[in-house]
């Protein structure tokens, strides 16, 4: 699907954004606003999970954010949208201006790699951002699926459990090549320790589960981000041999069993064309709750300003 495809089909959506009346100013978050960002967040938890999940791992100012988190406020000193601008590119807005002001930040950015918003809001972003910021390479609209209550466990799966350093080696390589097919990037070649120093991370943090058998990894998938209330999963994999058997949906359907028992709800994106996976997610309870618009942007070298 074309930008100009994704876009026109929510045009009409963005009329309902409210406009801000107040004249709005966007600065830096700093630790000490922590506790007002978090509740901001919190108003609407299943679209800001991933930024809650940053700041309840790292804070709001660390290195493994991978970006820097603004705030956006009115005259009144009220919030009106929270941003992660860097290598994932995150909004939560209450108006229309408080997007466009965060454009105009991304704008001098040069180490975006992905926007994600949901579909009227990413409209308005890009609209704003385009003309200055880096070119777009890949656009593509996703699914937002959740689960509220698991469906019953019949069978227990043998051998689903928390991965473990030893099982780097079957993980990571998994993990890259399901990012290099949803985004054209493999980041075991573009950013290897980096890459490898975050999958390490994750598996130390418990939020690895797999089955191994013969030492080829059958099923995998991760917590990415995890709040007090909601759990947000990523790179579910099942090897291409027990696809259709049924072994995917059982090991899924098991995990949310117990992780809603500490829990309200769990979470995960879905390419709106991946109707095969759209049907898996459906037959282990999801639901599809909104859409997103996500565009994978292309590195350009630092602007330099030049002075005589």
């Amino acid at each position: 699907m074309s930008l100009e495809q994704m876009m026109q089909t929510v045009m009409e959506e963005t009329a309902c954004l409210p406009q801000s009346n107040l004249a709005l100013t966007v600065s830096e978050l700093t630790e000490s606003e922590t506790n007002e960002v978090v509740a901001f967040l919190s108003e609407r938890p299943i679209h800001t999970v991933i930024m809650l999940g940053m700041i309840r791992d790292n804070g709001l100012v660390s290195e493994h954010n991978r970006g820097t988190f603004y705030g956006c406020r009115n005259s009144e000193g009220r919030l009106e949208g929270v941003a992660l601008i860097g290598h994932a590119t995150l909004i939560e807005t209450r108006t229309r201006g408080a997007i466009i002001e965060f454009a105009f930040v991304a704008q001098i950015q040069n180490n975006l790699h992905l926007f994600m918003a949901e579909q009227e809001k990413a409209e308005v972003f890009w609209n704003n951002y385009a003309d200055d910021g880096q070119p777009m390479r890949l656009a593509c609209r996703e699914l937002l699926f959740e689960l509220k209550g698991a469906l019953e466990v019949r069978s227990s799966v043998e051998g689903l459990r928390l991965a473990t350093l030893d099982d780097l080696h079957l993980v990571a390589p998994v993990h890259a090549a399901m990012a290099e097919a949803e985004s054209g990037i493999n980041p075991l070649e573009t950013d290897r320790e980096g890459f490898l120093a975050r999958c390490r991370r994750r598996i130390n943090k418990n939020r690895v589960w797999v089955v191994v058998k013969d030492d080829e990894l059958v099923f995998k998938t991760d917590i990415q981000a995890e709040t007090s209330g909601l759990i947000y999963l990523e790179g579910v994999y099942v090897c291409p041999s027990e696809r259709g058997t049924g072994l995917g949906r059982r090991c899924l359907t098991e995990l949310c069993t117990d992780l809603l028992t500490n829990t309200r709800s769990i979470c995960v994106l879905v390419n709106e064309e991946n109707e095969q996976a759209q049907a898996f997610y459906r037959m282990c309870g999801f639901r599809c709750v909104s859409r997103y618009d996500t565009i994978f942007l292309k590195k350009e070298a630092p602007r330099v300003s030049l002075e005589n």
